[in-house]
Order: C-alpha cells, then structure tokens, then sequence
C-alpha cells in the first residue's frame, strides 16, 4: 500500500511539473483529464488493494467482490418474462398460516411458538410477494404428484430439520406417512413414507458437512474440522436420493481446529500462538467444496442438489443474563434493514462453490447431475419476527435460552417449502427451463 501511494504522489510531482508552456497549450478538456488521471488511479487501486489485504491475504479463496449478485441459476417463474423469486417484500397475509400448531404433524417443542403462550399471532400472517411475479399457494397434492415414486433428503443440521417439519406439516393436510426412522429417539435421521405416493423423506444430519469431531452445542475445545474428508454418514447414503437439500451455516461460528491431510492447518477463533487463524469463511468454503466434490464422485447419485442458503439468526441485545433476545412482531421495514457483512460472505462463498460444482456437473453427461440454489437468505433477513425467541419451552422453565436461530411452525420458513416446490415444477417441466 505503501508503494501505492509512493507511485501515485511520484505521478502527481511529475504531473505538476510539466513546463508551464505546455500546460498552457493544452485544450480546457485535455487539462482536465490530465489532471483526472491520478485521482482515478486511486480511486480504482484502493478497493481493489483492500480486498486483496483484507480478505485473500487471509486465505479465504473467494471470488472477486459481486454486490449484486444474479441469482438467475435459480427458480424462473413461468411468466412472459423472466422473475427472480428469491427478490421481493413481505406483504401481508390475512388467511395465512397454512396449517396449525395442532395439525397432525412433527412440531417439536422448540418451535411450537403458540403452544407456550406466545400472544402475537401476525408473524404468521405475512406472505413473500416477488417484485416481478406471484409465488404461487402451495399446493400439497401437486407436491406429491411431482414426487412420486421418488424419494428428499435434508442434509444439514437442525436448521434443515426445521424445514423438514414444516413440508410434512404442509402436506399434513394431503397425506399422511408412516414413519420408519431406524429409532424413534434420534432426531438426527428421519425417514417418512408417504405410501399413497411411494415418496420418501429423508433428514440426515450433519453439521459441518464434513467429519468432525467434538461436536457439543457448547465445546469447551474447538471442534476438529477434517475439511478435505466429507461426513460419510450423509454422503454415503447419497445414491438413494433424487434430490438433496444441502446446508450448513450457524455450526461454523463455533471454535473450529482445521485439518487437511489428517495435519493441523489452521483454526477458527481457537487463540492459539502456534496455530494460523484462517476464519470461519476458510471453512465454509472447504466444506462445500468438499460436500459437492463428494456428490460429483459418487457414482451412484443421479439426482438434483439444491442448495439452501444461510439462513441468518437475529439475536439483539437484552440487559439480562443470556445471549439475546428477538421480541419484535413485525418483519424488518427497508428503513429497519442493515448490511450484514458475516451473511452476505458466507451467502457468496455457497453461490462460488454452486456455480462450480454446476459446472463439473454439466460434464458428467451420463448422470446429468443438476446443482441449483435454494436462496432463501434475503426474505429471511427481514424476518425477526419469525423465531421462537422464550416461546419455544414452557413459561415455568428456569433460565429460560432465547432461540433466534430456529423458526415457528407455522412461520416464515414455509416460504421455503414453497419456493422448493415453484422448483421442483420448473425442473418437471411446468414453467420456463434452468440454465
């Protein structure tokens, strides 16, 4: 940066001290431009220097900096026109919610908001609205008919789970299933058949993507991260599938030791001297690339990966003891919106290493692999409301924990059950083709 700014001063002395009687002979324009020079130069160098120290210096291995970024990889409504759903508002919604906290379907505890005594009841009663188009109802029987004969997982954590509950709660009202889990006690691997439809679906939970070890919701030692070694209990099941919903997010923000080659390359947050901090990002970006590197080389799975994007928590600060709370009942007006740097970086790296996996997907011709984006992040930015925040747990409970993370059943995060099956008509032939 240094030299930078040796260079550019260097070219302003030079600049100034051309013989005044060239100066003089010059048109008013090219004076002007003359002098625009150097200011340019800095104007260009300077963003393009700061990138450079504060994010490549730092191992990140990110693509060059796209503000906005054109989710055109991803569901097109079947209009004259092209529209990207995932950019719209929040409208409101009188008839919602779909279904019920009493529906006969899977709400645990932790998200069954009203059954606790939340007194709001607006949260469900708003509506995502495109900018160019309308999503339409969901519509469970044509969810089922798309799907029949076939067979989803959710690949991911507990977040994955919650967007699991929320499609069975939505087809609750069509179908049934038969649950057949290996043990009902184990929340990490679910397996439901909706025998009517032959259709059957899948949570297989993994929180990195990758093997890990230590894994607690509360580590007092960082979490050992084999970033080059994906998580067999989920990749070698992958050939069963036609289509996968992967994630991974929130798991990532914990202490993390990272290890390429069964040897220590760096960490996360760890505070060790002897130990390089690569961040969280360094991560992130090696465990998708491995996760979808992992589905490229099984040569069993032929189906469509969708990538659902981060999905952003929304704890604020609370003069109790905790680590937050979200009391508001509305979603965030565009006033009330704020640029959230961690978010907008970890949304970019997953769009990377889709876009790349896409493209190794385009030449495995004979299983014409199908990678598409699930971008969920921008309508669930705006929604603080939608969590069950001390609703998710019986009001007696001691030391009650705030949840920001997770969403109500019913909630916000039907929206994405919604846009998966806008998705999955699309890939069935019902709307304007994916590129």
């Amino acid at each position: 940066m240094q030299n930078f700014f040796f260079f550019v001063s260097q070219m302003r002395v030079n600049t100034f001290k051309l013989p005044n009687r060239y100066i003089y002979k010059l048109k008013p324009h090219r004076k002007a431009i003359l002098l625009l020079i150097p200011t340019l130069i800095f104007l260009t160098f300077i963003p393009l220097d700061y990138f450079h120290h504060n994010l490549l210096a730092r191992k990140l291995r990110l693509a060059p900096p796209c503000w906005v970024v054109n989710s055109n990889d991803t569901a097109r409504a079947g209009l004259s026109h092209k529209c990207d759903v995932f950019r719209g508002k929040w409208v409101p919604y009188p008839k919602g919610p779909y279904y019920t906290n009493d529906s006969a379907c899977v709400i645990q505890d932790g998200q069954n908001c009203v059954r606790f005594g939340r007194p709001d009841a607006e949260f469900m009663k708003w509506r995502w609205k495109p900018d160019e188009c309308e999503l339409p109802l969901f519509d469970g029987a044509q969810f089922l008919e798309i799907v029949k004969g076939k067979s989803m997982a959710f690949v991911g954590d507990s977040v994955a789970r919650n967007q699991m509950q929320s499609l069975g709660c939505l087809l609750s009202s069509v179908a049934t299933y038969v649950d057949e889990s290996s043990t009902k006690s184990d929340r990490g691997f679910r397996r439901w058949l909706y025998t009517d439809y032959n259709f059957t679906l899948t949570l297989m939970r993994t929180t990195h993507l990758v093997k890990a070890r230590g894994v607690e919701n509360y580590p007092n030692n960082p979490i050992d991260l084999y970033l080059d070694e994906v998580d067999d209990s989920w990749a070698n099941l992958a050939g069963d599938f036609d289509y996968i919903i992967i994630s991974s997010g929130h798991w990532f923000s914990k202490q993390l030791m990272y290890y390429e080659k069964g040897k220590v390359v760096g960490c996360s947050l760890c505070q060790q001297n002897n130990v390089k901090d690569l961040t969280m990002y360094y991560g992130y970006r090696m465990a998708f690339e491995t996760a979808f590197r992992a589905l490229l080389d099984h040569q069993n799975f032929k189906g469509t990966v969708l990538l659902r994007t981060f999905s952003p928590a929304h704890f604020e600060a609370e003069e109790r003891e905790g680590r937050g709370n979200c009391v508001r009942t509305r979603p965030f007006t565009k006033q009330e919106m704020k640029f959230d740097w961690y978010i907008w970086m970890l949304r970019m790296i997953q769009q990377d290493q889709l876009r790349a996996a896409k493209r190794e997907g385009r030449r495995e011709r004979g299983r014409r692999l199908k990678f598409r984006l699930l971008d969920v992040t921008e309508a669930m930015r705006r929604r603080p409301d939608g969590h069950p925040n001390h609703y998710g747990h019986p009001p007696e409970k001691k030391k009650p924990v705030a949840d920001c993370l997770h969403w109500c059943l019913p909630g916000p995060i039907d929206l994405w059950n919604e846009l998966l099956l806008h998705m999955l008509k699309i890939e069935d032939g019902e709307g304007e083709g994916l590129k």
